[in-house]
């Protein structure tokens, strides 16, 4: 029987002998090739150790050592992060039938349905999971089976937000001064009520419940000017407690009101890849095994994890119509 290789039975009888020719080729080759040192690492690279429970080779995961799973696979646990989630807030300042000047205009900007797709309640066990699961230097969920991530793709049928347009950048960070600026131009406020509000809040934010109290009163039958003033009051609360939800719990940058100057272009940014960005970011940041809380909108995380993973949703909404946001299933 002819020998057995890898590939199946063949015989040494139709195997072809290099010639002379070939051979002396060969022998050239080797003594004209250049013999270099060989060196296993760089001299001048960072030589990382692998990780206990992590990858071997750490030129990826740099920071892997920080990482809350590192820490886990030592002993050491963490409590289910604290999440910082207002989608029960977005209920205490309606737009009804009374301002409906209000509500067309939030309608126009693209992000009327952040108002009825945000989840009040937020699965705590199940988010606090997939942040130790989340790599920043990747910007994905590394799994058992796998790497998945959150995509544009996945913003725009769960929330149905714009996600091309103009970019939401701030070249630096917005000073006290300036945002005073910005609170009396474009809320009305007076110099001294905004400086009140941001010495309370310690930073270049109002509270939430400050900006409630003042701007939900107004109706259509107030000023032009008024009208203005609350619908940028409204869309700064509605980002707020949804999009660009940080770890203060009580408060949202004056920053933001930028974006609001002029209310006819608020519908041409790219509100989904900055939401994205942000989203990014505090998982990033829950990384860290010191930190207690979780920011960015959770309806968008926990609505992905539903939507990829459903057998963890045991009630989804039977009357759910398809052209609707996929958060609201």
């Amino acid at each position: 029987m002819p020998p057995r290789t890898r590939g199946g039975y063949t015989s040494t009888a139709h195997r072809r002998r290099p010639t002379g020719s070939e051979l002396r080729r060969r022998v050239q080759l080797r003594e004209v090739e250049p013999e270099h040192p060989r060196h296993d690492r760089d001299e001048t690279e960072e030589v990382l150790e692998g990780a206990p429970g992590g990858p071997i080779d750490r030129c990826i995961l740099r920071s892997f050592h920080k990482h809350v799973a590192a820490k886990i696979w030592l002993g050491e646990d963490r409590a289910p992060l604290k999440l910082v989630n207002h989608g029960a807030k977005l209920q205490l300042w309606k737009l009804d039938v009374e301002r409906s000047r209000i509500y067309e205009i939030v309608q126009r900007s693209g992000l009327a349905l952040l108002i009825s797709c945000s989840h009040r309640i937020a699965s705590r066990p199940m988010l606090s999971a997939f942040c130790e699961r989340w790599q920043p230097e990747t910007t994905t969920f590394h799994l058992s089976f796998g790497e998945m991530t959150i995509t544009l793709d996945d913003v725009a049928s769960i929330l149905h937000i714009p996600i091309t347009g103009s970019m939401i950048s701030f070249s630096q960070p917005l000073r006290v001064d300036d945002a005073n600026a910005l609170l009396v131009e474009l809320l009305g406020t007076t110099d001294v009520e905004a400086s009140r509000e941001m010495e309370q809040c310690r930073s270049p934010s109002v509270r939430l419940q400050w900006l409630r109290e003042n701007f939900s009163t107004i109706t259509d039958v107030s000023s032009d000017d008024d009208i203005e003033f609350a619908t940028r009051a409204f869309l700064l609360h509605l980002v707020g407690c949804t999009l660009f939800v940080d770890k203060s719990a009580t408060s949202v940058g004056v920053v933001y009101l930028e974006l609001f100057c002029d209310l006819s272009m608020v519908g041409s940014y790219a509100w989904g890849a900055a939401c994205l960005a942000f989203m990014y970011r505090q998982l990033t940041t829950a990384t860290g095994f010191e930190v207690r809380q979780l920011g960015g909108y959770l309806t968008l995380l926990q609505a992905w994890i539903y939507e990829h993973f459903p057998e963890m949703f045991s009630s989804p909404d039977m009357s759910y119509i398809e052209s609707r946001p996929r958060a609201l299933r």
